[in-house]
């Protein structure tokens, strides 16, 4: 037993591929053989991702109907024009408002060199 009084639990090689193999052959399920060998699911994980079985992680499928696919693509065409209208709006109104120099009372530009930056950068973008 360590500190936490925890048992840990160490787990042969032959052991590792002998559940991964059981579990390949499907007629096990992890929860089966977590309740078999008395092992936890994230365990297996664990050696699933260690041998690169991958072939033997849970799969995400996704549903999805062939009008719903027209939908989204038909959306983010849709959303493409709005991008870029929010861009130039925005632009337009940073241009009536014009920029300043940020400087310290000093006139010291360099002493707030992240602002001067941003600054810089913006108006390149309203002059191009």
């Amino acid at each position: 037993m360590n500190k936490n009084n925890y048992v840990t639990k160490r787990y042969s090689e032959s052991f590792k591929l002998k559940i991964l193999s059981e579990l390949s052959t499907g007629k096990y399920s992890k929860h089966d053989l977590t309740q078999q060998y008395g092992i936890y699911v994230p365990t297996i994980n664990r050696w699933i991702k260690k041998y690169n079985r991958v072939d033997l992680m849970n799969k995400r499928v996704l549903v999805q109907e062939p009008d719903e696919v027209s939908k989204l693509q038909a959306l983010q065409k849709e959303m493409e024009p709005l991008k870029k209208l929010l861009l130039k709006m925005n632009l337009e109104f940073q241009v009536k408002n014009c920029f300043r120099i940020s400087m310290t009372q000093e006139n010291h530009c360099y002493k707030n060199a992240v602002a001067e930056r941003v600054n810089g950068i913006l108006k390149n973008e309203c002059v191009a």
